[in-house]
């Protein structure tokens, strides 16, 4: 019996199946065809397949229905689209169904052999029993079902959106699903959109071509080019200006970019995720975001929770982020007294497990006994106005002290949002560059 991967071929027309059946036969795998959904169940049901290429208009349905079909029964197989040129629409429906990938007419050989070797590497990622992640930690119902949504997505090469507050771990979730996929050996590839000047984005994105402007001194690799093979996250995605967002777009449909001042086109093979801290219909309601660009990155959408509705997993959280603390230091790991505990299960954290984090550091840093108290916390004087909505007089002792202290905590937010970006921070502010030098200079940030 041949031990040869197999897969089914689902297209009505005798030339298009031949086509794939000797391209794929060249990969070396066993293929098998049908000409109408009826046979590819037929064949579904008989036979085990490690992948599915599938027309979208078949004699007695369609290529969706069979996609549906192959969710319901046959999970573990991948099944990948292929439209007829331009039919964006249904390739992204076909997405949203299940599939885990799609293919454009005419048939380009090179990105179905890319496909298929993509799809039988999902195979083999899906098989193995690798160890648990520890990095999402969280046991409350919304963290199981993020981990499981994230296994699911995984599989598939669709844009994923992720939504989520400032510091609830979105570039994380990216990761993972990134390495949970076949291409988890490949790059994977961060920006910060709102950190990159708006004149470097184009070189920054797509590379540039010797002497193509001034202060280009040699050929650079553009972002997409590190990431061809593996994924692209594009962190804080809405802060892209108008300009740039159209020749995202082209590159994301055409799948090629063009270095500034080059000739040709380079193929990339990249999967995008994205993720911004804002509402991103809302930005496409006022304008800012280009609802075409919308459409092609919110092929599905993942919501990260703020830590506010997970208050259960803060106990495993702070435990876990104390013991890292200490790891290498050879001092004794403290504990949170039950009051301090208590402080922390209420407060709101605008910041989530990013700021969660900060403040164990600075109590661990504070605390003594090897206790942490809630006093080491300082949420007297950091959360009242959060979780109020205004300040007591009687946690205020000094007017100028708690305003530099306020000051202070939103440029730091702000500086690690940025990635430490001081340009992008005073932009995200509302400051000119030379008011927020003075403001660091002033708080002892410099």
């Amino acid at each position: 019996m041949s031990t040869r991967q197999r897969a089914l071929i689902v297209d009505d027309e005798p030339d298009i199946r031949e086509l794939l059946e000797i391209t794929l036969g060249r990969m070396k795998l066993d293929t098998r065809s049908a000409r109408n959904v009826k046979e590819a169940r037929d064949w579904l049901a008989r036979e085990p397949f490690d992948l599915c290429l599938t027309d979208m208009r078949l004699p007695d349905g369609t290529g969706l229905e069979l996609v549906q079909h192959i969710q319901q029964r046959h999970p573990q197989v991948p099944v990948a689209m292929i439209t007829a040129y331009g039919s964006l629409d249904t390739a992204i429906n076909a997405l949203k169904a299940g599939a885990f990938d799609f293919l454009t007419k005419p048939v380009d050989l090179g990105r179905l052999r890319e496909l298929v070797a993509t799809a039988l590497r999902l195979r083999t990622v899906s098989d193995e029993e690798g160890p648990v992640d520890t990095r999402l930690l969280g046991e409350s119902p919304p963290m199981r079902a993020l981990r499981n949504q994230i296994q699911k997505l995984a599989r598939s090469q669709a844009p994923v959106y992720i939504s989520g507050e400032s510091g609830s771990g979105k570039e994380l979730v990216a990761r993972l699903i990134h390495e949970q996929g076949p291409r988890g050996e490949q790059p994977f590839v961060p920006v910060n959109c709102g950190a990159i000047p708006t004149e470097l984005m184009e070189s920054e994105f797509f590379g540039h071509k010797k002497g193509s402007f001034t202060g280009a001194i040699e050929d650079k690799q553009g972002l997409f080019q590190a990431a061809n093979g593996g994924t692209l996250f594009l962190d804080e995605v809405a802060d892209l200006p108008l300009a740039m967002q159209v020749k995202l777009l082209r590159a994301i449909q055409e799948k090629a970019v063009r270095a500034v001042g080059g000739q040709q086109e380079l193929v990339v093979d990249v999967r995008i995720l994205c993720a911004t801290h804002k509402d991103l219909a809302a930005e496409v309601a006022a304008g800012r975001f280009r609802q075409d660009l919308f459409y092609r990155l919110n092929v599905i959408e993942l919501r990260v929770p703020p830590l506010r509705e997970r208050r259960e997993d803060i106990p495993l959280l702070a435990e876990t982020m104390l013991r890292r603390l200490c790891e290498g230091t050879g001092l004794a790991q403290p504990q949170l007294t039950s009051d301090a505990m208590e402080k922390l299960k209420s407060y709101r954290f605008p910041g989530n497990v990013r700021e969660l984090e900060n403040m164990l550091e600075r109590a661990y840093t504070l605390c003594e006994d090897e206790q942490i108290k809630a006093s080491d916390l300082r949420l007297a004087d950091a959360g009242g106005a959060t979780e109020a909505g205004e300040a007591s007089l009687a946690q205020i002792d000094n007017l100028e002290d708690y305003l530099e202290d306020i000051e202070r905590k939103l440029i730091m937010q702000a500086l690690e949002e940025t990635r430490w970006n001081r340009t992008a921070a005073a932009q995200r502010l509302g400051l000119t560059f030379r008011s927020m030098r003075y403001r660091l200079k002033k708080l002892g940030l410099d």
